[in-house]
């Protein structure tokens, strides 16, 4: 296993990173509904808990691209692909992936602002269904940035790593 740095979630609430962590295991075993129901377990608590479920994996995501990215001085390419698994522009992704892709490179240039803004435009605007992929794409993208990370002992948070556990 990689080497781990200092735990970011520290700062976060820690029912927030328990829930983070029970949906990446429940994405590691491949049930997609199950990690859904643990991030948003009714309608009223899907609003409030998930943006900040969401920012806490998209910033955790902007992390390891910085960190595999060595800061900034080898670039992380990031590509968006059609349902044909052709690459396309960003502008021609379906929603939720463009939503996922420009909140992602928010926090990598630092802009948690606009990364807020994103989501909460995300979750005011789009259909439980798109929001649900949002969210699947959030923990998928954790997953596999985790999974690179860790496999070039790289630091990963804590949490994370642990989520992802053998």
């Amino acid at each position: 296993m990689g080497h781990v740095q200092a735990d970011r979630s520290e700062e976060e609430p820690a029912g927030l990173v328990e829930k983070a962590q029970r949906a990446l295991v429940a994405m590691r075993f491949g049930d997609d509904d199950e990690a859904l129901t643990v991030l948003a377990p009714s309608p009223e608590a899907r609003m409030a808990e998930t943006r900040e479920l969401m920012l806490l994996l998209f910033g955790a995501c902007s992390e390891m691209v910085s960190t595999l990215g060595d800061g900034g001085a080898a670039p992380v390419k990031v590509q968006v692909f059609d349902e044909a698994g052709e690459e396309v522009s960003i502008d021609q992704a379906d929603p939720p992936v463009r939503t996922a892709v420009r909140t992602l490179l928010a926090e990598v240039h630092g802009n948690t602002e606009a990364a807020q803004e994103q989501v909460e435009i995300a979750l005011t605007n789009a259909a439980p269904d798109e929001v649900d992929s949002l969210i699947l794409q959030a923990l998928r993208w954790t997953m596999r940035l985790s999974t690179e990370c860790l496999d070039r002992e790289l630091p990963v948070q804590d949490w994370i790593a642990e989520a992802l556990a053998d």
